[in-house]
């Protein structure tokens, strides 16, 4: 890992995330939070003043050091218990199956290698009754803006860890085994090919 993507790309990530737009929804979404949670690409712990007395215990993923430290930081002001897992999300998670009540992933398919394996680990460590909450941005429906969310991906991915702006996050979630029963889309402000979103809730199929 180079000195960019260790030292700089996290600062740049959290400061990116700190803005009214995503605030708002993390604040529509995360108090559905409920018991045991699995957050997937927690990075600077932005979503965690969002959970409500009802959460029982966080386990964070992300891959980045400096991203857990500052989310470490942001649970300690929060009382919030919290347990990080400094490992990638399409790894093997350290965790027991069918052990976790809801889980949560924003903003952070977009950039996970290989994100239809990670999809899958969370259904093995999901509850049957447990739920996933996501907010994720992606491939656009409009044909002019997903050109251009093809034409970009390669560059943009290389300057910010991986994102990719056209996977089609919905179609992601379901072929890993959850059933979608309630979703919302449309874009965000912004530029149109940064910022058409899926925001929703699944259940395992």
């Amino acid at each position: 890992m180079g000195f960019y993507a260790k030292h700089i790309l996290p600062h740049l990530i959290d400061l990116a995330m700190r803005n009214k737009e995503s605030a708002h929804l993390r604040a529509d979404w995360i108090p559905q939070a409920r018991g045991v949670v699995l957050e997937i690409g927690i990075g600077s712990g932005l979503n965690l003043p969002f959970y409500s007395s009802e959460v029982q215990r966080i386990y964070g993923v992300d891959p980045s050091v400096e991203l857990q430290r500052m989310a470490r930081k942001r649970a300690a002001a929060a009382t919030t218990k919290l347990e990080s897992l400094v490992q990638t999300a399409d790894s093997p998670l350290p965790i027991a199956t069918a052990s976790i009540d809801t889980a949560i992933v924003t903003w952070t398919v977009c950039s996970i290698p290989n994100a239809a394996k990670a999809l899958q680990e969370m259904t093995r460590v999901l509850k049957p009754c447990g739920r996933l909450i996501f907010i994720e941005h992606g491939r656009a429906p409009d044909p002019r803006v997903a050109a251009w969310q093809d034409r970009m991906t390669p560059l943009w991915k290389r300057m910010t860890g991986g994102c990719h702006l056209n996977r089609r996050i919905d179609e992601l979630i379901m072929e890993a085994g959850f059933q979608i029963y309630d979703l919302k889309t449309g874009y965000e402000p912004g530029p149109r090919p940064l910022t058409y979103t899926y925001q929703g809730l699944a259940r395992l199929s």
